[in-house]
């Protein structure tokens, strides 16, 4: 079991990271990809959204291309806490650091379960999910 794990996340990508000791160095120790993370709001979706009708002569627009951005954003939140519950169910670490894109962190918090959440000793709210190991590294405590 390591001391602690540290996931670094964004829309499209998360890294995470063990620590074996509380001042040693990180190791990757897997990456989850969502490349549906980076398209636009019109990517992901094909056509124009669906038309309701009312009992009345109205008519209303169904669905929309925000509802498709937020849906992939919160699956992928969705797997990236599935994927540290599973690591926390098999004891493979004591302490979790969560380090995400400030809009992306909102979206880990809402599928996190409280058994993970009490593991987590800190939660920093910058996007570097594309940087070295070093620069994550310096962005966390001194002893972990």
């Amino acid at each position: 079991m390591s001391s602690a794990w540290v996931v670094v996340a964004d829309t499209s990508r998360a890294r995470i990271f063990s620590a074996e000791r509380p001042a040693s160095s990180l190791i990757e120790i897997e990456t989850l990809s969502h490349p549906e993370g980076r398209l636009h709001k019109g990517e992901l979706v094909t056509d124009r959204p669906g038309r309701g009708r009312t009992n009345g002569a109205r008519s209303h627009d169904i669905g929309g291309q925000g509802d498709a951005k937020e849906e992939e954003t919160s699956r992928f939140a969705s797997e990236i806490c599935h994927t540290l519950e599973a690591g926390r169910l098999k004891g493979r670490y004591k302490k979790l650091y969560v380090i995400a894109a400030p809009g992306f962190l909102g979206a880990l918090r809402k599928h996190r379960k409280s058994a993970l959440q009490q593991l987590i000793a800190e939660e920093i709210p910058k996007n570097l999910a594309a940087h070295d190991i070093d620069e994550i590294r310096q962005s966390l405590p001194r002893y972990l």
